[in-house]
């Protein structure tokens, strides 16, 4: 990418940002669909910034002074938890080449190694078919909140030694002593994770049920010509349930017609929203791609909360699907950074006008040449703090 780099040099000349580079990722094959999150992730700002931080904790908890109990430890940690061979560790390492270890600006990098363990932990990916970049997002953070759990042995007793706060994290199960185990809260929950709560209101005795659960990103179905704000309206629309699909109520104790609606009860500091554009067609008997037109905004104001408060939120990152059907195609990224727009396609890096982010909302026409949708999209939030 020797032209290209130098071409994006000169593209923001005095602008390049200090301190920062731009790399685009070899493509092994079939690794678009990873290369693509991880460029959204790396310039996830406050997720790069901690994983920087708990690598070069890791790093110097390895160069720590040597005696017999930390080598003791260390030998117990590789064998334990293969601390030394997660793909946690590998996409720190990526990121921490990303960073610090290159001295030029732009350039290509290898993700090798993280793509060999990540084959390796998930045999889903082990195939050359074209792969899911959502399904790949989703699996990447769920195993890096498990590496941080187990890594916190100490945490999670105090958990269960302690009174519970209150931190809803989906469903709680009581322990055999009575006490509730409030689950661990990583970093990567305090970025990612929000909470959804599942309201049903019976008609007959007007008892509201309300049941929380968390997400780290929200599956919005979709509609020709329409918007995100108009598809999370749909998504906490409400619902009756009659016929077949009665409620069954606790208070009336027998089966009801209710009405039942899901709004977001505690939204995240990262919102990742995932388009569903792979739709299950029975009379077809497969899946097709839905290429809808759908308007995603640069900020957004998410308002179906249950405070009714409006969340700013400012769009930085979309992971693109090119192509007309879900069994084949490419995956490219739009990715904000200091206030310039890059395009990111496996190795190659270019800067991208703003304007040019809406040729991704989809095709107003069923068939169109254009086959280059926004799949997933990542927002900031604009609040001063997040907890």
């Amino acid at each position: 990418m020797g032209a290209a780099g130098s071409k994006l040099e000169k593209a923001l000349g005095d602008q390049f940002p200090e301190g920062e580079r731009y790399f685009g990722l070899e493509n092994f094959g079939n690794t678009c669909y990873c290369n693509s999150v991880l460029q959204a992730l790396y310039f996830c700002v406050p997720f790069r910034e901690q994983l920087l931080e708990y690598y070069s904790n890791y790093k110097n908890g390895a160069d720590a002074e040597e005696n017999l109990l930390i080598c003791l430890a260390d030998l117990f940690t590789q064998f334990k938890f293969c601390r030394e061979d997660d793909a946690f560790l590998f996409l720190a390492n990526v990121i921490d080449v990303l960073i610090s270890s290159q001295k030029k600006k732009t350039g290509v990098i290898a993700p090798k190694r993280f793509v060999q363990r990540l084959k390796k932990q998930n045999e889903l990916f082990r195939s050359y078919m074209h792969q899911d970049a959502h399904e790949f997002l989703n699996f990447l953070l769920n195993e890096l909140v498990d590496i941080l759990e187990k890594e916190a042995p100490t945490a999670k007793n105090e958990a269960e030694t302690s009174p519970p706060e209150k931190v809803a994290n989906g469903p709680k199960n009581p322990q055999a002593n009575g006490v509730q185990k409030e689950p661990l809260v990583t970093w990567v929950h305090k970025n990612f994770q929000g909470i959804l709560t599942n309201e049903t209101r019976c008609l007959r005795c007007e008892t509201v049920t309300a049941r929380d659960e968390t997400f780290f990103d929200l599956s919005l179905d979709i509609e020709q010509n329409s918007s995100i704000t108009s598809c999370l309206k749909n998504f906490s629309s409400t619902e009756t349930l009659n016929a077949e699909d009665k409620f069954f109520c606790d208070k009336c104790c027998s089966l009801q017609e209710a009405q039942k609606r899901m709004k977001i009860k505690k939204p995240p500091h990262i919102l990742v929203i995932h388009l569903k554009r792979f739709k299950y067609i029975e009379q077809l008997g497969r899946y097709k791609k839905l290429s809808y037109r759908v308007v995603f905004p640069l900020e957004l104001k998410l308002s179906n909360t249950v405070e009714d408060a409006d969340s700013e939120y400012s769009l930085f990152a979309v992971v693109v699907h090119v192509g007309s059907g879900p069994n084949h195609g490419h995956y490219v990224s739009l990715v904000k950074s200091h206030n310039h727009w890059l395009f990111f396609d496996d190795e190659n890096v270019e800067m991208i006008d703003e304007s040019a982010v809406q040729t991704f909302f989809g095709s107003a026409q069923e068939y169109s040449s254009n086959t280059d949708h926004g799949y997933i999209l990542f927002y900031e939030s604009l609040g001063a703090n997040k907890e």
